[in-house]
């Protein structure tokens, strides 16, 4: 869980970023006026964590690789997030049912070991 964590954590300025990924600081700007990131703010000074700088990275990929447009950008950032969330409920459900059948699993062994 604290890889996750670190990848939230605030540590790039705007400058930095704009180095990383080869964009003007406008840009990055002109994505959070459009709402696609949000970075962090300490007063007047912008920080990104490493997840902002991945999902800036996706972003300019779609738009100078693949063609796509701000919209396009928006509902693929949209659909990418129910994805997360569906897989992370899916892992839970996931780990609930082996439980579940671990303890059913235990059970059967202990009725069939020291029940006879």
């Amino acid at each position: 869980m604290t890889g996750s964590r670190d990848k939230k954590q605030p540590v790039f300025m705007i400058s930095v970023v704009s180095r990383m990924l080869g964009v003007h600081p406008q840009t990055l700007r002109l994505y959070e006026r459009e709402g696609l990131v949000a970075p962090q703010r300490t007063k007047r000074t912008r920080l990104y964590s490493q997840e902002d700088v991945e999902k800036l990275a996706m972003i300019l990929r779609l738009t100078r690789e693949m063609g796509v447009n701000r919209a396009g950008v928006e509902v693929i950032l949209r659909l990418r997030h129910r994805l997360e969330v569906l897989q992370k409920e899916m892992d839970e459900m996931m780990q609930f049912l082996e439980e579940d059948l671990r303890s059913d699993f235990m059970k059967r062994m202990r009725r069939l070991f020291f029940e006879e």
